[in-house]
C-alpha cells in the first residue's frame, strides 16, 4: 500500500472549522434572542472560510483543487456504472464532488441571504438597509425558511454517504480528513503540505477575513 497525503492541513482546518460554524449557526439561529450576536459572528467566520476555500480550490494541494475533482456528466456516469478510475478515488470522487460543490454553493447563498435579512424585530443583516424592501423580504424568507432546510438536507446526505462508504465499502472517509493521509494501492502524487503552503493558506485566510470585516464595517 502507498500512503498519499490527500488533504493538506489548510483543507482539513477549513472542513472542521466549517462543521463547527454550521452547528453553531443552527443552534444560535434556533435559540434566537441574545444568541443572535454569536449567530452573526459565526456567519462572518463561515463566510471567511468559504471565501478561503474558493481561493484554495485554485492554489491549494492537488487533491483540493477544483480542477482535480470536478467532473463532467460523462465522467460521473462512468463512475456510477462502476467504470471509474483509481485516480478518481484518491480525493473527492465524482459523486462526492457534486456534494461538495452543492454544499459550498448553498452555504454561500445562505450566508449572502443572511446579510440582507431582517426579522423586523431586533435583528437585521448588515446589508439589509442598502436593499429594497422586496429584496430584504425575499432574502429573509429564503434564509429562514428555505436555505436552512436545504443545507441541513445536504449535510445529512453528506453524512449518510460517509456512513455508506464505511459500512458497505469498508472505506473510512473521516480518517483522511483528520490525519490527511490515505492508503492507496497505487502510488499517486501527494498534496503539497509543508510550512510554505500552510503560511500561504494562513495569509489567504487573513485576507478573506479582512475582506469580510471590511464589508461589515462599511455597511454600518
Amino acid at each position: 500500500m502507498n500512503r498519499v497525503r490527500v488533504w493538506d492541513l489548510p483543507t482539513r482546518v477549513f472542513h472542521w472549522g466549517l462543521v463547527l460554524c454550521f452547528v453553531g449557526l443552527v443552534a444560535t439561529g434556533q435559540y434566537g434572542g441574545e444568541a443572535m450576536v454569536w449567530h452573526f459572528r459565526l456567519g462572518y467566520a463561515a463566510l471567511s472560510l468559504l471565501l478561503f476555500r474558493l481561493l484554495w480550490g485554485f492554489s491549494g494541494g492537488i487533491w483540493s483543487r477544483f480542477s482535480t475533482f470536478v467532473a463532467g456528466p460523462a465522467s460521473i456516469l462512468r463512475y456510477v456504472r462502476g467504470e471509474g478510475t483509481a485516480r478518481q478515488s484518491v480525493g473527492h470522487n465524482p459523486l462526492g464532488a457534486l456534494s461538495v460543490l452543492a454544499l459550498l454553493a448553498f452555504a454561500l447563498l445562505q450566508i449572502s441571504a443572511g446579510l440582507f435579512s431582517d426579522d423586523e424585530i431586533a435583528t437585521s443583516g448588515p446589508l439589509a438597509k442598502m436593499a429594497s424592501g422586496s429584496v430584504v423580504s425575499f432574502a429573509t424568507f429564503f434564509h429562514t425558511e428555505v436555505g436552512k432546510i436545504i443545507l441541513i438536507v445536504l449535510v445529512l446526505l453528506h453524512v449518510s454517504a460517509i456512513v455508506f462508504y464505511r459500512v458497505k465499502r469498508g472505506e473510512n472517509l473521516v480518517r483522511p480528513m483528520l490525519n490527511g493521509d490515505k492508503e492507496m494501492a497505487e502510488p499517486f502524487e501527494s498534496a503539497q503540505d509543508n510550512a510554505g503552503s500552510r503560511i500561504k493558506a494562513l495569509m489567504l485566510f487573513f485576507v478573506c477575513a479582512a475582506c469580510v470585516a471590511a464589508l461589515v464595517q462599511w455597511a454600518k
